[in-house]
């Protein structure tokens, strides 16, 4: 007989916004016994974004119970045992196969079902593998993807046995770029390949990316654009020995990483729930079009005040906050009282080599590049304001301090009026330390 039990809330999904949502849980007064946590990993909540740093470092790797929730943003390390003291379960290894909402039951891979008052969907992105697409050869040993810790220590494993052996990333986004550098931190022969004309094009210009195109180039890391891997070689191992790209040319690989992207893991609600721009809708508490049934990080699409549009962001600042948001929002619902609306401003960051930057806002209109952005200074540092309609909308900044990073997030959300694009240029950080 499988068992079936029963808790007031439920979290699914115990990636970043499973954490942060367990913690606001405790501050909002939740009780011990209401709250469960259902992760189909097998360690309790982690700041994901380690994963592609600090963790693969050949010098003191960063391993948990280092990096769990909520210490990326400077808070309490929720340890496993924390969560027992707090009375919530945290419930691993526990794949959910369905949900439905109509009856409020959620079914696990084993048979075991859990029934809760109030859901938050919390799950996250599964990343898109090469096999998805029948790519030839993309099942080989040693092609590797980056989501979650076990993929981390796959591919440090693999660093550790082809040590001083050729690496080709696929992907010229977030994951591309920090793994490229961190492989050519462990000393490994890198190539990083890309379809698209210019490295993270979704926010880089061509002239941010040429900075960091040049700087990696300059660590090293070779860079091939414009196309894509197409099949891998294999020897009779079944060991991956090369990448088969569609301009012809042939790369040796002894380890391939993907970083190609993301989906939201939306799938177990599919015709349950109003859905938008690929992720479930929801208004600005996160609440979906099923009462009491909430959906926040990745696979929400909520109305962004700052630009009155709908969005879905795929970001760990943003799953943090959104967690926090939907657990006030449904303790404020219970008490009766107004909570203040999500007003979030984007914000994306990256750190690889020497290297940092921040971005805030929109990077849409007319871009305007200041400061020192030569490769080869000792200390670049340079930055991009972006201008829609007179107004600067978007700000991006490599090398800033901790308060400069602070002085371009004030001009994002102010959107200052802006009368000389050259004077800008000219002022550069200063402008944003005007604001």
């Amino acid at each position: 007989m499988a068992t079936e039990k029963h808790f007031k809330y439920v979290v699914l999904g115990g990636g970043v916004s499973g954490g942060y949502a367990a913690r606001e849980f405790v501050k909002q007064g939740a009780q011990p016994g209401e709250l469960a946590i259902i992760s189909k990993e097998a360690v309790a909540p982690y700041e994901r974004p380690a994963l592609s740093k600090a963790y693969l470092f050949p010098q003191n790797p960063a391993r948990l119970p280092g990096f769990h929730v909520c210490v990326g943003s400077g808070g309490e390390r929720l340890l496993p045992e924390w969560y027992s003291e707090k009375g919530i379960e945290l419930i691993l290894n526990t794949e959910i196969v369905k949900a439905d909402l109509a009856s409020k039951t959620l079914t696990s891979a084993a048979g075991a079902t859990f029934t809760y008052e109030i859901l938050l969907i919390a799950t996250g992105s599964s990343v898109i593998k090469l096999s998805d697409f029948g790519t030839q050869g993309a099942d080989s040993n040693n092609i590797l993807y980056l989501r979650e810790v076990d993929d981390a220590d796959k591919l440090y494993a693999a660093i550790q046995a082809k040590k001083g052996g050729k690496a080709v990333v696929v992907g010229g986004g977030y994951i591309g770029l920090e793994l490229s550098a961190v492989l050519k931190m462990n000393n490994l022969d890198v190539t990083m390949v890309f379809p698209e004309p210019w490295c993270m094009p979704r926010l880089f210009t061509a002239e941010i990316a040429a900075f960091y195109e040049s700087y990696y180039t300059n660590k090293g890391v070779k860079i091939v654009k414009g196309t894509v891997a197409v099949g891998f070689d294999a020897d009779a191992n079944g060991d991956v020995t090369a990448v088969k790209l569609k301009d012809g040319s042939v790369l040796e690989a002894d380890i391939v990483v993907v970083g190609v992207g993301g989906r939201p893991l939306t799938t177990l609600f599919k015709g349950q729930v109003a859905e938008d721009k690929g992720g479930i809708k929801t208004d600005a508490s996160f609440e979906t079009s099923v009462p009491g049934v909430y959906a926040v990080g990745d696979v929400a699409t909520f109305p962004m005040k700052i630009y009155n549009d709908v969005r879905r962001v795929e970001h760990v600042d943003h799953s943090r906050k959104s967690a926090e948001q939907a657990v006030k929002a449904i303790k404020g619902k219970e008490a009766g009282e107004a909570v203040p609306e999500y007003d979030y401003l984007p914000y994306f960051y990256s750190r690889s080599f020497d290297l940092s930057w921040q971005f805030y806002g929109d990077n849409v209109g007319e871009a305007v590049l200041f400061g020192d952005s030569d490769p080869s200074s000792a200390k670049p540092k340079f930055g991009s304001y972006w201008i829609k309609d007179g107004k600067v909308v978007g700000a991006f900044l490599e090398g800033g301090s901790a308060d400069e990073n602070g002085a371009i997030a004030k001009v994002a959300k102010a959107q200052p009026p802006v009368s000389s694009l050259e004077e800008l240029k000219k002022d550069g950080l200063l402008f944003a330390s005007k604001i």
